[in-house]
């Protein structure tokens, strides 16, 4: 049986960037938010940062967790409760990435292998696109037809699109290193302009 448990939640910021979030439960990712940079349109781009929230504050179900005011990046909310076996004792851990996402996106290499997602949600094919998507180095590409072929099915451009839609592990999962065969593609609700700007911190121009 299934029950919620509460996670360490953590809001970071980044120059030029904004404001992004980032959720751990045991030193698992939940959830990771990317700063959008783009202000939004009903709210002050200017104000503050949001406070740092207490550890161990569990996430809303079924909903965008409560941010700033910028674009998520690519990330989606959890959408389903959390083992009840998972501990809540991650706030270095939460700690420690977050500043490595700041130096990510400061235009410094840098990598995630050594990081452990939640992949509870995910099929066994959805679970291998995921895992061959996080090989994908610094400065490179795929096609969404190559990504499904890493993962085992040549033929599935179309899942391994699906499973890029619906990424809550923005940076960690690289999605934004999926492209199409005719061009850069789509990078959910954050827009191609977001994605062009990760890809341009890699070196990749398109």
């Amino acid at each position: 049986m299934l029950g919620v448990v509460r996670v360490t939640r953590r809001a970071y910021a980044v120059d030029e960037w904004g404001v992004g979030e980032l959720w751990v439960a045991g030193g698992v990712v939940i959830h990771h938010v990317l700063p959008g940079g783009v202000p939004s349109t009903t709210a002050d781009a200017t104000a503050a940062p949001p406070r740092p929230l207490p550890d161990s504050e569990p996430p809303p179900r079924r909903s965008a967790p409560a941010g700033p005011a910028f674009s998520p990046g690519g990330a989606k909310s959890p959408d389903e409760s959390l083992r009840a076996s998972r501990r809540s004792d991650g706030a270095g851990f939460a700690s420690a990435l977050c500043d490595r996402f700041v130096r990510h996106l400061a235009g410094e290499p840098t990598a995630y292998e050594d990081v452990d997602v939640d992949l509870e949600w995910a099929t066994p094919f959805q679970g291998d696109l995921v895992r061959a998507l996080r090989a994908v180095p610094w400065g490179e590409v795929v096609t969404y037809g190559e990504l499904a072929a890493l993962g085992g099915r040549p033929r599935a451009a179309r899942a391994a699109g699906a499973v890029c839609a619906d990424n809550r592990f923005a940076l960690i999962v690289p999605c934004h290193r999926v492209v199409a065969s005719s061009g850069i593609g789509g990078y959910g609700d954050s827009g191609v302009a977001l994605k062009r700007r990760l890809l341009a911190l890699e070196g990749v121009t398109m």
